[in-house]
């Protein structure tokens, strides 16, 4: 698709309007990203004429033409910007980093595969104008496949009654973010940010928008059962305690349980010790009843260890390779990082 550089705003107007920041992940999206940029181009011109855009792609070390087609948006429209990661950071941290990074008065946050309808865009403006600082988009029916929608509508109920704080059903973080709540993601100090549960937990009042998710564009899902694995452990891990006190009290009812029949045993014994045969099978019944129970929950504390060794760690969101567009922006790591965002980037940028 060829990409023509077509007349916008005076510079002066410009500087007098709001400024709509979009952040898009992408990797190896090399179909959507043109396609993506003329839909969010359109809206802008038909609807939302009063604001100004600002468009990030954050690509995750794409393997495909990703890059060189957001290379060439960037040379073409100034209001397209580029972070490119060195190496693949993950589903969670490379969006939430781009959303450091945005400079306008509100965030948005998309999918680069249409499966978050840019049509919803000015219904979240409107939200923002009427006094919300968040208005996110909350699915109520999907084109996916029925299953894994339905193994998602499991998973929400599930983590929403053990979670302490109200988690948000359907919500993968698409939606709009004002200024100030993307200064609290700032100021925030997690190596390992889940976007969702921050909404829920220390985000302002917000306002949730009904749609329906479409099927992807084009391309095929990077998701996959490990990933979707990862995003439910880190969710349960960082917002429930659950876990570690149903190991707690279910270890409690066995130890007591296993107290008494051993207790019976030996009573049992000592009265008949001719005629009671303890023999094998209860021994072996209860030691691999005892043992499976020890490593499922052995396994469910090293996964809350594992949180918490990556947030002791404390590494960075993100390694940038390039940036493009940004000028003299500042970049932002973290509240650590902070008082250093003037020094100078050890990237690329342009």
């Amino acid at each position: 698709m060829s990409i023509v550089s077509q007349p916008r705003i005076t510079n002066q107007r410009k500087t007098n309007l709001k400024t709509i920041s979009i952040v898009v992940p992408c990797y190896n999206e090399e179909e959507n990203v043109e396609p993506l940029y003329e839909a969010i181009k359109a809206i802008f011109a038909e609807k939302l004429s009063d604001y100004r855009y600002e468009l990030i792609y954050i690509d995750n070390d794409s393997k495909d033409q990703t890059r060189e087609k957001v290379r060439d948006l960037c040379a073409a429209d100034k209001d397209v910007k580029a972070i490119f990661n060195a190496k693949n950071f993950g589903q969670f941290n490379s969006p939430y980093y781009g959303m450091l990074q945005s400079t306008g008065d509100a965030t948005m946050l998309m999918a680069a595969d249409f499966q978050d309808p840019v049509e919803m865009i000015p219904e979240f403006v409107k939200a923002w104008e009427e006094g919300y600082k968040i208005a996110i988009g909350v699915k109520t029916q999907s084109q996916e496949n029925p299953l894994m929608y339905w193994i998602r509508g499991i998973y929400y109920k599930t983590i929403k009654k053990m979670s302490s704080v109200d988690q948000i059903a359907q919500f993968t973080g698409f939606g709009l973010y004002d200024k100030a709540f993307i200064n609290v993601m700032r100021n925030l100090n997690d190596p390992t940010p889940f976007l969702r549960g921050i909404v829920a937990e220390l985000g302002f009042r917000r306002k949730e928008i009904p749609y329906t998710q479409p099927r992807r564009r084009a391309g095929i899902t990077h998701n996959n059962w490990y990933s979707l694995y990862d995003a439910a452990m880190l969710s349960f891990t960082s917002y429930t305690k659950v876990g570690l006190r149903v190991a707690v009290f279910f270890g409690g009812v066995c130890s007591a349980i296993s107290m008494a029949i051993a207790i019976i045993y030996l009573v049992m014994k000592l009265i008949w010790w001719d005629r009671f045969p303890a023999g094998m099978a209860p021994m072996l019944i209860g030691m691999l009843f005892l043992g499976s129970i020890q490593i499922f929950f052995i396994g469910l504390l090293g996964e809350y260890i594992l949180s918490i060794n990556q947030r002791v760690m404390k590494r960075p969101l993100v390694v940038e390779e390039e940036r493009l567009n940004f000028g003299d922006a500042p970049i932002y790591r973290g509240v650590k990082d902070m008082e250093k965002t003037n020094k100078t980037p050890d990237v690329k940028s342009e």
